[in-house]
């Protein structure tokens, strides 16, 4: 389904974009995650990538929603492997999503404050950052481990609209986690989108729950 960008715009003083599977390719962390990580660890420990990955799969499970998740620090003290350099020498897989560039261009023409939102743990924006210059389409660039509570915590968007003062009623946020965007509709954020397609080496997965897009692109 295609929508306005004019008109979501014109009900809006400030534009939130998530990061991962937003605005850059979630094929590269999945592609981490669930394959190149799980493969070290087994090398390292002598183990079947098979029992790596299952072990492994299990523990992000039981994270997943918590700031630890999004932490390199974390998974590379619990692994015993330099999570951020193994990030760091697979730079070539990360990218922006199709349009992503060209949509942060478009928006710049309109009058609202556009804000990059991520749960990405600061080296991990930092390594992005270097292969993509995402943070100069920004205003400003808020991390969930500067404020200690992930986006899926009503204490993020407090400290958020304390750093920025945003109107609720006046934001559109886009974002390709459903838990995420039900925590800021909680707060109140009154436009929000989700992203059906954060990794395009995968299938369009939908949602019932949120307006959706397959990528910024579609907001013609």
């Amino acid at each position: 389904m295609e929508y306005d960008l004019e008109t979501l715009l014109d009900q809006c003083d400030t534009l939130m974009l998530d990061m991962d599977g937003t605005v850059l390719d979630l094929a590269f962390d999945n592609f981490m995650w669930l394959e190149h990580v799980p493969e070290r660890y087994a090398a390292l420990n002598a183990m079947h990538p098979d029992e790596a990955r299952s072990m492994l799969y299990a523990r992000f499970r039981e994270m997943q929603g918590r700031l630890e998740w999004y932490c390199l620090d974390h998974w590379s003290e619990l692994l015993g492997l330099d999570i951020a350099g193994l990030h760091r020498a697979q730079n070539h897989r990360i990218g922006y999503l199709p349009g992503a560039e060209g949509f942060l261009s478009r928006v710049r023409e309109h009058k609202l404050r556009l804000l990059l939102v991520t749960n990405s743990h600061a080296d991990t924006l930092s390594i992005k950052d270097e292969v993509t210059g995402i943070t100069a389409h920004f205003d400003g660039v808020y991390s969930s481990h500067s404020f200690g509570v992930p986006k899926e915590r009503q204490e993020f968007w407090q400290s958020l609209q304390a750093a920025e003062d945003f109107d609720p009623g006046r934001t559109l946020f886009v974002d390709d986690t459903a838990a995420v965007l039900a925590s800021a509709r909680d707060f109140g954020v009154r436009n929000l989108l989700e992203i059906a397609r954060p990794d395009t080496s995968r299938p369009a997965r939908r949602s019932d729950e949120f307006r959706a897009i397959d990528a910024l692109e579609d907001l013609a």
